[in-house]
């Protein structure tokens, strides 16, 4: 059976492509069980960049076909901020998530609402030769003050999906799976995946 490495770290995103490439005929490995570190610095301009970096480095170093994202939280009034620097967006050393929602929203405090939102995801598949392959997905929705779910993680608590009425953290892993930025790039990914097996 071939073999796909997950360059992540992040609990959250790995349980996410799990599910949605759990029909996929592929062993999938974490960077842990190959015991590689994540220790690659975020420092590209864009999301392709920052997943490209991951991805090629550690598809080199495992000899394996390798997944990687660079996602973010892009606000419409904050001129599309977080954006790439969404992981490292509160001022403090070692800020958790719950950190980040909290700045977040302090910077958000002077504007009105609706603080109309987007989640970005971009997804890099590499081989060990070198070459990339790219995907994209967006979730559009908006930020609201309260908390809301305990599913999820980063922002979703705060990330309000409007048609439906709840929060990303409000959602069952299926559910989000259907809609998630992550989701889409993924799945739109799929079937390059696929060809490459």
């Amino acid at each position: 059976m071939k073999k796909l490495l997950l360059a992540s770290a992040n609990q959250g995103k790995i349980r996410e492509i799990r599910a949605l490439l759990q029909n996929v005929q592929i062993n999938l490995f974490t960077l842990e069980e190959v015991n590689l570190l994540n220790d690659i610095k975020e420092d590209g301009l864009t999301y392709a960049e920052n997943a490209a970096k991951k991805a090629r480095i550690f598809a080199r170093a495992s000899g394996m076909l390798t997944m990687s994202d660079d996602s973010g939280l892009e606000v419409e009034v904050l001129y599309g901020a977080p954006g790439i620097f969404s992981a490292r967006y509160a001022p403090q050393l070692g800020a958790s998530d719950a950190d980040r929602r909290i700045y977040l929203l302090h910077q958000l405090s002077s504007y009105s609402r609706p603080w109309a939102a987007r989640f970005h995801c971009t997804v890099a598949l590499a081989s060990p030769d070198g070459a990339v392959h790219f995907s994209e997905g967006v979730c559009q929705g908006e930020i609201i003050p309260q908390e809301r779910g305990l599913k999820g993680f980063g922002y979703d608590p705060i990330f309000l999906i409007p048609e439906l009425g709840r929060t990303m953290a409000e959602l069952d892993l299926e559910e989000k799976n259907r809609r998630s930025h992550r989701a889409q790039a993924v799945l739109a990914i799929r079937p390059v995946l696929l060809s490459l097996l």
